[in-house]
């Protein structure tokens, strides 16, 4: 892993951990699946303007169109869906954890499904990673926490595995770019149906609120899904992977520094415990040289 690697794997864990507060200031102001089906539209129609300008092709193999309609469909409508949903009643910071969980799950899909070989260390690292899940639940649950909005989590993150296992085929092929922004039109449309049916369109308007919607279009929404797929082009999607392990510190320290939530001994532990078990869960799974 050179050094470009690591800059790109730090900037994506960065990007992607700080949607989660960004998310949290939307839709406190404007209602979720509205605001996301116009977040993906625009960053969808961003990502192919610039693929054309590129001389990328919508000829896409048909593996690529198979794996983006069920990667904008189970990242975007449904993991990205069921978090902005759930943050209504539920902080940043545990959204956070919930979703950090996906390296977890990912091993353990591949163990139970897949019928793939999991080395003692990575064993161990999904027992710690689960278990430092189960304290910080705990301790949220004894809070008060909503109980929905963990469900709405657990649902979408699980949602988000089955994209991550569909990613290997979207990357052959080439055009990046362009199944990054057509991904992104899938989501938007198979939100836009239950926007129009469920929600009214009141939005509490904001410089914050802007700020927020136009950070969370091109920061995680476009760069930070371009880098996670140069980046699995560059190294492979399972030493990618280990770059998930920051991602609960990186998700509640700046939920605490931009939105003030506080956190107890048994989150910072639980953090803690998660982010070694998901580093160790990556680490077994990387060839030895």
């Amino acid at each position: 892993m050179d050094m470009r690697a690591i800059f790109l794997g730090l900037a994506f864990a960065l990007m992607w951990s700080s949607a989660f507060t960004s998310a949290r200031i939307i839709v406190a102001a404007a209602p979720p699946m509205s605001a996301l089906s116009l977040r993906f539209l625009l960053s969808g129609l961003i990502a192919i303007g610039l693929a054309l300008a590129l001389g990328q092709s919508w000829r896409l193999t048909r593996s690529q169109w198979r794996s983006t309609v069920v990667f904008g469909i189970c990242q975007n409508a449904l993991y990205l869906g069921l978090y902005f949903i759930a943050m209504q009643t539920i902080e940043a910071s545990l959204a956070a954890i919930i979703a950090s969980t996906m390296p977890l799950l990912v091993a353990l899909s591949g163990w139970l499904l897949l019928g793939q070989r999991v080395a003692p260390l990575g064993l161990a690292g999904l027992v710690a990673g689960f278990a430092g899940v189960a304290l910080i639940m705990g301790a949220r649950l004894q809070g008060g926490v909503d109980g929905l909005g963990v469900v709405l989590c657990v649902v979408g993150v699980s949602a988000l595995t089955v994209a991550t296992l569909a990613l290997r085929h979207a990357m052959s092929g080439g055009n990046l770019l362009m199944v990054v922004g057509l991904q992104m039109l899938v989501g938007s449309a198979a939100l836009a149906g239950p926007a129009l049916l469920t929600e009214t369109f009141v939005v509490d308007w904001s410089w914050t609120l802007v700020a927020a919607f136009a950070y969370t279009t091109l920061v995680p929404g476009l760069a930070a899904t371009v880098v996670w797929f140069l980046l699995v082009n560059r190294i492979g999607a399972i030493k990618a992977a280990t770059f998930h392990f920051l991602n609960p510190f990186f998700g509640v320290a700046i939920a605490a520094v931009l939105l003030g939530e506080r956190l107890g001994a048994l989150d910072l532990a639980g953090v803690a415990v998660i982010s070694f078990g998901i580093l160790a869960v990556q680490l077994s799974r990387v060839p030895q040289a």
